[in-house]
């Protein structure tokens, strides 16, 4: 599972669609990003101020490194 997949199901629970808003991106860029593209460092703070903005709890490390109990 790619890092940012691991985020928009697991910690946001949205779809790519829903993530791409929440983003300021494309649907079309989400799924690159999750095909091995890194999003830029402009769209991963705006990954971690919409999660900011919703109350939940953050760490940029997941956008490296997914967790184990979830890398399956």
């Amino acid at each position: 599972m790619s890092v940012i997949r691991h985020i928009r199901c697991h910690v946001f629970k949205a779809t790519q669609a829903e993530f791409a808003v929440l983003a300021g991106v494309s649907q079309a860029s989400v799924s690159r990003w999750e095909t091995g593209v890194a999003p830029s460092l402009d769209d991963m703070r705006a990954i971690r101020e919409a999660a900011a903005a919703r109350g939940i709890e953050w760490n940029d490390a997941w956008f490296f490194e997914v967790p184990s109990e979830t890398a399956a």
